[in-house]
């Protein structure tokens, strides 16, 4: 029988190889907008794989890590777009 256990080692496995996928993305990305489309998903696929370890082993600190992996990500967005519409980083 399949259990829950073993549904969230297969969508762990599942997200780990997406992420690998992104990072050659990241890489050899064509242009800059790839790039920084690449490393946002990294960041989310990063947050929701320890998301799911959190499910695994039933412990909502684990979680916490995630919460600052998505807070990276949206920081990442925001700035990235900032500097792709103004040409500057900063506050």
């Amino acid at each position: 029988m399949f259990e829950f256990e073993d549904a969230i080692l297969l969508v762990i496995a599942a997200h780990i190889l997406t992420g690998m996928i992104y990072a050659l993305r990241l890489l050899l990305g064509p242009s800059i907008v790839d790039s920084i489309l690449a490393a946002d998903c990294i960041s989310i696929d990063a947050g929701m794989v320890l998301l799911l370890i959190a499910l695994y082993y039933r412990n909502s600190m684990i979680a916490l890590g995630a919460l600052f992996l998505f807070l990276w990500a949206f920081a990442l967005d925001v700035f990235a777009s900032k500097y792709l519409v103004k040409g500057e980083v900063g506050i």
